[in-house]
């Protein structure tokens, strides 16, 4: 799930290029996320020019340039993906001469002149545009109109397809009873063997947080919001594994009940529920550890944590809850005083172990005395909070890591480049694991609710949008409605709460959108989400063993926009999709 953060379109700052002399040298080449800033200082004492990123909570001033006086020029390449704070700083006075915010565009030139103010005597710095930034959101605009093109011609070219085409109507005549009793009943029973027995917005559900998590890990365009938030906050890239967590949840509920009715003894699904948890495991820490330039399989490198590690335990926990407590159904002509809340009271020992696991989770998180760490910390360590805390990244959560993995870990944390953070810190570490299983498990309840009240679908879609509701004002007041002023903020790296429930939020109301459109109304059969949903993990584990080979990606030529990059990442993106289709179309679904 982690984004490229060794390639050049992720270095957040700073290239550094001082000229000197009245007059700049040639002036370097931007790549994607950059912009040249020229500063033109007029005084007769040397200046310091400092900066800081908006999107980094409380972070220490980081020295940019040095610019001489007497007319010297220095110029600086900086990154445009969030708005920065500049302050300039005399020298010799030590004392700060101007500051201002302002979000750069790729690709633009800057000047900033630093000067006497002629109607206040005092220093001043203005700015001016000596080239126009480039239009960074043109690419993205172009795809998304060719996407909606291609879309919009697959969902009207069947429907042109059935209107003429004759023999369907013939069969829809006679289907309608101007034949024999014995063709009617021939026709209804067709029509219900056609009927699909699995339901496609679980699947579509699936398959379009599996597609989203593809283009994600391709770079997602070099896009910073489709990359995932360098600590607190949400981008595109922080929605997709937890959907994916949700409807693992969901998938539980439904396929155990199916086992449980042909009979599948407990004893069976154990076996079954084992197997599969250490085949996810295995996947996880040999192959997807594997490197071809890291030579053979070493343990210096091996990490420990990772996502198909967090997927099979947290797979193997709800299993275990539904398999030991998951067998009651709900009485629905039953009447008792807590029939609004009786998919929740019946399974209240699942309730009990979930919220046993989330105090144990606030617990450790709130309450754990950490070494040179305040308790209850939850920042990014290295520049942020005033530099106060350089070494306590992710608080308990990152030192239970580091404690019990050592160095087997993720040592690339998206708060490296922008935090100046030096400790590693695993995204899929112990801590966030239990929120993993809590939104899980919010992902049964919808299973349960879609089980139980399976042909009342006001009941269904009614409850999915109170669970959402419940679940979203939740997240609300835990994170005070900020990205990082909240009791808890709202941070993917740690899995806080606010973020499980947050993300229980959207996913409730994202299932429940598409269980209306595709099973309850029919409008749309989930195409082109459905085929990589159906085959989630030979999806994955392939791209994720395969992606970075030509044909799925190559080295980029032109490195000064977003174009490249986008159409590497949908053409990627797209091939794993068609992969899928024609697995499909061929009856292969990799099973574990």
């Amino acid at each position: 799930m982690e984004p490229r953060t060794l390639q050049a379109s992720l270095t957040l700052l700073i290239l550094v290029t001082s000229c000197y002399g009245g007059h700049l040298k040639s002036r370097p080449t931007l790549k994607m996320d950059q912009a040249l800033l020229i500063f033109h200082n007029q005084l007769a004492e040397e200046v310091q020019v400092f900066y800081t990123s908006d999107y980094c909570y409380k972070c220490l001033y980081q020295h940019l340039v040095s610019v001489m006086p007497n007319n010297n020029n220095a110029s600086a390449v900086i990154s445009t993906k969030f708005t920065l704070t500049m302050q300039v700083d005399s020298q010799p006075r030590n004392a700060t001469l101007c500051r201002w915010s302002q979000t750069y565009g790729e690709g633009g030139h800057y000047s900033v002149w630093i000067q006497i103010s002629e109607s206040a005597g005092n220093p001043s710095c203005t700015d001016a545009m000596d080239k126009s930034p480039n239009n960074v959101y043109l690419p993205l605009l172009v795809a998304v109109i060719l996407l909606g093109i291609i879309a919009l011609l697959f969902a009207v070219a069947p429907y042109i397809y059935r209107r003429r085409c004759s023999s369907g109507c013939i069969k829809s005549i006679r289907c309608q009873g101007l034949v024999d009793n014995d063709e009617a009943q021939a026709c209804e029973v067709e029509e219900e063997k056609a009927k699909p027995k699995r339901l496609r917005s679980l699947d579509t559900f699936r398959g379009f947080s599996l597609t989203v998590m593809v283009f994600v890990n391709y770079g997602g365009g070099g896009y910073w919001f489709f990359q995932h938030a360098p600590w607190n906050g949400l981008t595109v890239g922080d929605l997709v594994m937890p959907w994916f967590v949700f409807i693992i949840g969901t998938s539980v509920v439904l396929a155990f009940r199916s086992m449980q009715r042909k009979g599948v003894s407990r004893l069976q699904l154990l076996r079954k529920i084992t197997w599969r948890t250490i085949v996810l495991l295995m996947l996880g820490f040999c192959f997807l550890n594997y490197s071809p330039r890291d030579g053979q399989l070493s343990w210096s490198w091996l990490r420990i944590p990772g996502v198909l590690q967090r997927l099979g335990f947290t797979y193997f926990v709800l299993s275990l809850l539904q398999t030991f407590w998951g067998q009651k159904e709900i009485p629905l002509s039953t009447h008792h005083w807590w029939n609004p809340v009786q998919d929740v009271v019946l399974y209240w020992p699942q309730w009990l172990i979930i919220i046993l696991l989330e105090t144990l989770w606030l617990c450790i998180t709130l309450l754990m005395p950490v070494p040179n760490c305040p308790t209850g910390y939850l920042g990014a360590g290295g520049i942020g909070d005033n530099g106060l805390y350089p070494n306590c990244t992710g608080g308990a959560a990152g030192y239970v890591d580091r404690w019990m993995f050592g160095d087997n870990m993720y040592r690339y944390p998206t708060c490296k480049e922008l935090y100046r953070s030096t400790q590693p810190f695993d995204p899929e570490g112990v801590l966030g694991t239990i929120n993993s299983v809590v939104i899980g498990f919010l992902g049964m309840q919808a299973g349960k609710i879609i089980v139980f009240y399976r042909g009342i679908n006001v009941h269904i879609l009614c409850r999915f949008l109170v669970w959402a509701v419940i679940l979203g004002i939740s997240a609300a007041i835990l994170s005070k409605c900020t990205r990082d002023g909240g009791f808890i903020p709202v941070n993917k790296n740690l899995w806080s709460l606010s973020y499980v429930l947050c993300m229980g939020s959207f996913s409730f109301l994202l299932l429940g959108g598409m269980y209306y459109v595709t099973d309850i109304k029919g409008w749309w059969g989930g195409q082109p989400f459905i085929y990589p949903g159906m085959n989630s993990i030979f999806v994955y584990v392939g791209h994720s063993l395969l992606g970075f080979y030509f044909p799925f990606s190559w080295e980029m030529r032109f490195q000064e926009s977003h174009w490249e990059q986008l159409f590497q990442s949908l053409w990627g993106t797209a091939l794993w999709v068609l992969i899928a289709y024609l697995l499909y179309r061929n009856k292969f679904f990799l099973k574990i």
